[in-house]
């Protein structure tokens, strides 16, 4: 049985320290209703979109840091950002999108919702895991700081799936009665982070929970050496193309082995004449093809119609994880976080 709907990534070009928050809105609400336009359900944000990725700056004030963060348990509701809801509700299209959060208690995450436009309210909320960078800044002065882990804690939340709603009209409901119905409810989705998307253990929880479509937005530098990289020496083309690779790499590699859709949307460009942000924003099939990819690293849609009933090849024939999976041969996948090596051979 066909379970279509169509989806989108909206990829958003520059944003520099000193943007006016009001007009990067107004950036994000016209690329929704493009997206709305082509006759997508649902729209995907990237990472930390209302604002510039403010991690790579060193604050020393607060009250500026603090410029950057949501208040608030309701996203939908921030005066800040509210428009953007009120637009999605309009048009009857779901979105998701990445911000800053500020807790209740006080701390931070780098965190992302899922907003049902039919049903006016957020349905669920990530904060990511795996926090990239440093505490405290590089001391060579053009380095390409990255201060998640100065400015958030990692996620307290884990990877958990959800259903989403009004978007399949046939969808099963459940019933109490015991007839399979697996493949057949309302879309599962799951939500990572940018850097999340690197590592197998937050796909494989979400392939554990039989997800259909996991969504990532992100900020990925195409220039930072003290980062990441090579051993030898790469010009900035060639270390924006590697960073492009390995973006591909992970959402095509994840998306197969987890038979699930990816939708993965940039924050994108040349942020303040010298923080070069790579694109490739994406829609992959559960088979790890690229069913299209952004064009450019400006503000742009991509639209994609997708069949969730594709997931079942992948999780019923060579992904079976009930079939295939040995756990008791993992043991060391939650036992251990850092590398210890076999002891040295005697000479």
């Amino acid at each position: 049985m066909a379970r279509t709907l169509k989806v989108a990534a909206a990829q958003v070009g520059a944003v520099h320290i000193d943007s006016d928050r009001a007009d990067t809105l107004k950036r994000m609400i016209k690329l929704l209703n493009e997206a709305a336009a082509q006759g997508a359900q649902l729209v995907l944000f990237p990472e930390l979109t209302f604002t510039t990725f403010f991690p790579r700056y060193l604050f020393e004030d607060e009250g500026k840091l603090e410029e950057f963060f949501e208040q608030g348990e309701d996203l939908s509701k921030s005066e800040h950002v509210k428009p953007l809801f009120d637009e999605a509700k309009k048009l009857r299209v779901d979105i998701s999108v990445g911000f800053a959060e500020r807790a209740s208690g006080g701390t931070g995450y780098n965190s992302c919702i899922y907003y049902s436009a039919k049903l006016g309210e957020v349905l669920a909320r990530y904060r990511k895991v795996h926090l990239p960078g440093t505490k405290e800044p590089f001391e060579n002065p053009d380095a390409v700081q990255q201060l998640e882990k100065r400015y958030f804690e990692p996620g307290d939340l884990g990877f958990k799936a959800f259903r989403v709603p009004e978007l399949l009209p046939d969808a099963l409901k459940g019933d109490g009665s015991k007839i399979d119905t697996v493949g057949k409810g309302d879309p599962i989705a799951g939500m990572m982070i940018c850097n999340d998307r690197r590592w197998p253990e937050a796909w494989r929880c979400y392939g554990l929970q039989g997800a259909e479509l996991v969504l990532c937005g992100f900020n990925t530098a195409g220039w930072a050496p003290d980062l990441w990289g090579t051993r030898k020496p790469m010009t900035k083309e060639q270390a924006q193309e590697e960073a492009l690779f390995h973006h591909r790499l992970v959402m095509q590699s994840n998306s197969y082995m987890n038979g699930c859709f990816s939708i993965s949307a940039a924050r994108a460009g040349l942020d303040d004449g010298k923080y070069d942000l790579i694109g490739g924003s994406a829609i992959v099939s559960p088979e790890g093809h690229i069913l299209v990819e952004a064009k450019s690293k400006d503000d742009e849609v991509i639209v994609a119609e997708i069949d969730l009933e594709e997931c079942r090849q992948g999780k019923e024939k060579t992904f079976d994880f009930g079939r295939h999976r040995r756990t008791e041969a993992y043991s060391l996948i939650t036992s251990q976080t850092g590398v210890v090596e076999p002891p040295l051979l005697a000479n």
